[in-house]
């Protein structure tokens, strides 16, 4: 469950480049590039009891993204169950959760004492569990937030064997960052009950959360999800199940344009860079992005909507590309991607 592919999560960065240090740019960056109805009539009654509000949340993954949702569930007074599939993952996570918390305590909270007292605080609403299926039915969850690895067969696996633990009452969310919601329910039996949560890395810092429908999702599921969003004090924006949503919708059309210019010869990887940086504002160029992000990350986006859509010229696969992931050439994390990363 740990090994995620997180994708983008850039644009807000992007779109307000002085209003965050470089730093967190790259980190985000770093960790990132890596939704037949069902009987809505039958379930009408049912559905407007969802609205309620969430109280317990299972989040299954405990990576960068799932500890990161648990703790910000955990802030805002949930009780939270996260899961994986190893004590010692549970472990590494619960450490990186008491990290981060002991820096927001730092910065918003005086004196030493109630700092300690804060994090334990929100560490006490966190338990941890290597069965899903029993933790959810155990817990009563309200809500079940997904952040594993950006495999549709192994989401619908999970979430079809949740849906046959999970109380009547469960809305199951995904927090996959490019595959189609619709899809990933269609295993379950609750299509009216499910919803996307697209979090950005890293979530305690990061301010948005995409709320996806699908056309089976009710509107009292979504008011739910969006009421969640909100309660973990981030700014939700309403998306419908489309391929990459709002943000990656267009922020990887933009990363690919700029390597089909490359491609095309109009411009050159450092001129196309210091365009965007110096005529547009960004912090970092699309080349550079890329690499921080991970070549093979963008392809697998990139590849996926693809063989969704083949007609449609923004999902053509690159060729420059293409040929960099088979080199392992893939950014930052190997060395060289489109520039060389010499080691320190």
């Amino acid at each position: 469950f740990s090994k995620l592919n997180t994708s983008v999560h850039l644009l807000i960065f992007l779109l307000n480049p002085f209003r965050f240090e470089r730093k967190y740019v790259e980190m985000a960056a770093v960790t990132s590039l890596r939704r037949a109805a069902s009987s809505m009539l039958g379930n009408q009654a049912f559905s407007r009891s969802l609205s309620g509000k969430v109280e317990h949340v299972t989040v299954i993954g405990g990576g960068l993204m799932g500890s990161g949702i648990a703790q910000v569930a955990a802030q805002s007074e949930h009780r939270v169950t996260l899961c994986d599939t190893s004590a010692d993952i549970l472990s590494k996570s619960m450490k990186r959760i008491e990290q981060s918390l002991s820096r927001v305590a730092k910065k918003k909270i005086e004196g030493e004492g109630e700092q300690r007292k804060f994090v334990e605080g929100v560490l006490g609403r966190i338990s941890t569990a290597t069965d899903p299926c029993s933790a959810v039915s155990s817990a009563n969850s309200d809500l079940v937030v997904e952040a594993i690895v950006e495999n549709v067969g192994i989401k619908q696996k999970l979430f079809s064997a949740l849906d046959k633990a999970a109380p009547e009452k469960t809305i199951f969310a995904s927090n996959t960052s490019s595959l189609p919601i619709g899809e990933i329910a269609a295993t379950t039996s609750r299509l009216d009950r499910f919803g996307g949560l697209h979090f950005f890395n890293p979530v305690p810092v990061m301010k948005l959360v995409e709320v996806v429908s699908t056309e089976a999702t009710t509107a009292a599921t979504f008011d739910t999800l969006e009421s969640f969003g909100k309660a973990v004090g981030k700014h939700t924006i309403r998306c419908r199940d489309t391929p990459g949503f709002v943000v990656n919708r267009l922020l990887v059309p933009y990363l690919c344009e700029a390597i089909r210019m490359a491609e095309r010869g109009d411009a050159t990887l450092r001129d196309i860079d210091a365009a965007m940086k110096l005529g547009a504002g960004y912090p970092l160029g699309p080349i550079e992005l890329l690499d921080y992000v991970g070549l093979d990350t963008t392809k697998f986006i990139l590849d996926g909507w693809h063989e969704k859509e083949p007609q449609n010229p923004l999902f053509q696969p690159s060729p420059m590309l293409d040929d960099l992931v088979a080199q392992g050439r893939l950014g930052v994390k190997t060395g060289h991607g489109f520039y060389e990363y010499p080691k320190k």
